[in-house]
């Protein structure tokens, strides 16, 4: 006799039931699934994106995380947006990877590589009696080159540039730090328009592979607040990624200094920033929301 239950009796013509962590870094939350665990090579990641990530009909989330083993780092991570779109790099999610590779036994150590779409990533883990609290990440050298952004428009770099988009003008700074980005500062970023500005930017010719869109308010010396439009998300309460730009925009533009800790107060905390002319890194909290287990058909 059977005994199986019958949900997973269903799930046996089906891919099966799969579990899943859900957890935030600063409020940019992701669905999390353990490749080390299953089999993953025959899942539309993508789709399964645009299904869990829906706030009324799904899990509720800014995305799908993978987590998978890597031939040459401690982890894969493998990130994809609100729409299925797959994206290079997520500094705030790959402190949530930091830390469920740690607190699952997979790599308990203080320095650990994960492998991205954009490289290996180098994290430093603090951790209390067992439990990450926050990491620090080496989020590689910011890349300012038009071509390798991608953005097109002439010259070295994008600093303060001028441009005209939908027949609005905006000034902008593009940066890379292994997805694009373009970073607007206002002096009201309460009051700026992003649900309608965020998707001209997004989709804006200039911007072959569609960009992120920060607009960032300086408080003081080395010290921000940003709003972020992420390509394939939306307004997230935050963005790893988005915050290195900012905070390097800020220096290219003088406001804030080079080799210095600088604060991006994001919509869900404060991010770390550091900005050398070796690399970034940015520092923030990993938070575990909750557990479950989901039948993918």
């Amino acid at each position: 006799m059977d005994n199986t239950p019958k949900m997973c009796q269903e799930a046996k013509g089906n891919l099966g039931i799969f579990k899943f962590i859900k957890m935030h870094g600063c409020g940019n939350d992701y669905v999390y699934f353990d490749g080390f665990e299953r089999d993953f090579s025959g899942v539309d990641i993508g789709a399964l994106a645009r299904r869990f990530s829906d706030r009324h009909k799904g899990i509720g989330s800014d995305g799908v995380v993978l987590i998978e083993q890597s031939g040459k780092a401690d982890a894969k991570m493998r990130m994809f947006n609100a729409d299925g779109s797959e994206s290079g790099m997520c500094g705030n999610a790959i402190r949530c990877v930091g830390k469920f590779m740690y607190e699952s036994g997979k790599a308990v150590k203080p320095h650990m590589e994960i492998e991205t779409l954009s490289g290996v990533k180098m994290l430093e883990i603090a951790a209390i009696d067992g439990v990450v609290n926050s990491v620090r990440v080496d989020m590689g050298a910011a890349n300012l080159k038009p071509e390798d952004i991608p953005v097109d428009l002439v010259g070295e770099s994008i600093i303060g540039r001028r441009v005209t988009v939908d027949g609005q003008k905006f000034e902008i700074t593009c940066v890379s730090m292994g997805n694009p980005h373009a970073v607007i500062f206002h002096d009201d970023i309460d009051h700026f328009d992003l649900p309608l500005i965020g998707p001209l930017m997004e989709t804006a010719k200039i911007f072959p592979q569609k960009v992120n869109l920060e607009v960032a308010q300086i408080v003081s010396r080395n010290n921000i607040r940003m709003r972020v439009w992420e390509r394939g998300s939306g307004e997230t309460m935050a963005c790893g990624t988005g915050a290195c730009a900012v905070a390097v925009a800020a220096v290219l533009m003088g406001y804030c200094d080079k080799d210095t800790d600088i604060q991006v107060q994001v919509k869900g905390g404060v991010l770390t920033i550091k900005y050398t002319d070796d690399t970034v890194y940015m520092t923030g909290s990993c938070e575990r929301v909750f557990e479950g287990e989901i039948l993918i058909s």
